[in-house]
């Protein structure tokens, strides 16, 4: 499966393909969280990466792997739902999970050692990684290809398949219907999450991805969350946007209505030509070059 979305690099990227993770199994409450890593004792910085509602460590891949090859130590998981992880019951799982999964692995890398942490999340992982930042205070710096609000209804009517759903969803899904699973891909516009038709039907097909099955309690959660602090009280750390620029889903302008009110050090990166999902030239490169500069911020200072 790695090796299917690595597929998707440009050939000059793909030698990052040589280095192959490691995987483990996390306790985390009743649950066994499946963690990929790349561990590099000898890297002065980590990398936590974050998918969405879309993704798992796997097709995560091709981002681990290029942050690995420009030096982090990177981590991976599955977040309760996806991929390899167990969790009791598929249908108990709420958003309010993925945040607690996150800072409660954020602080247990942290407790390891004192290195740098960087937290990067593709898609709605961004958000992710926005709430566990500010929760524990202990994240470096912060790398999102998109801060999506679900409270803006032009955030909630982009991403969800069908206009009703965006524009009633938090109105019309009511707690009775909680535990009820439906597919990732009857809910959310999975159909613009790349540019390229194969790695959209890929994506949208995965059965540890955007082809699981979901209750609709995390859809409710998720689209009822508030941020546990407002862009304009956030401090913790500095703030990349590297947003996808010809992204069909979630276009530039709904991460910036949150982004332009964060309070911290910010930057904006636009991939050029990279769709959501980012693979192609060169945007992907973009990408690769702010990890870079990235881990130099954080280890040669201004």
């Amino acid at each position: 499966m790695h090796a299917s979305y690595l597929a998707f690099l440009p050939a000059d990227l793909r030698r990052d393909a040589d280095l192959r993770p490691e995987s483990g199994l996390w306790s985390w409450r009743d649950h066994l969280v499946h963690i990929e890593r790349i561990p590099r004792p000898e890297a002065k910085v980590r990398m936590i990466v974050l998918h969405g509602a879309g993704g798992h460590a796997a097709a995560m891949w091709p981002f681990a792997a290029l942050a690995a090859a420009r030096g982090f130590d990177v981590r991976v998981p599955d977040l309760p739902g996806y991929g390899r992880t167990r969790v009791p019951s598929s249908r108990g799982i709420r958003y309010q999970d993925w945040v607690d999964c996150v800072v409660d692995l954020v602080r247990a890398v942290r407790a390891e050692d004192p290195r740098p942490l960087v937290l990067a999340g593709a898609s709605m992982g961004g958000m992710l990684a926005y709430a566990a930042a500010a929760r524990t205070g202990m994240v470096d710096a912060l790398a999102a290809t998109c801060l999506l609000d679900p409270r803006l209804p032009r955030v909630r009517a982009a991403i969800a398949r069908h206009r009703w759903l965006g524009r009633h969803g938090t109105r019309l899904l009511v707690p009775v219907a909680d535990n009820l699973r439906v597919p990732m891909r009857l809910l959310a516009n999975m159909s613009a999450i790349a540019n390229d038709p194969e790695l959209t039907r890929m994506v949208s097909t995965d059965p540890r991805g955007g082809g699981t099955w979901i209750p609709l309690g995390f859809l409710r959660t998720y689209l009822r969350s508030v941020p546990v602090l407002e862009p304009e009280e956030f401090t913790a750390c500095p703030v990349w946007l590297v947003h996808p620029g010809a992204d069909r889903w979630t276009p530039l302008s709904l991460s910036q209505a949150f982004f332009d009110r964060i309070a911290a050090p910010k930057r904006l990166v636009v991939l050029d030509a990279a769709g959501h999902y980012p693979v192609e030239t060169p945007g992907i490169h973009q990408l690769a070059d702010a990890f870079a500069e990235i881990r130099d911020e954080l280890t040669c200072g201004p």
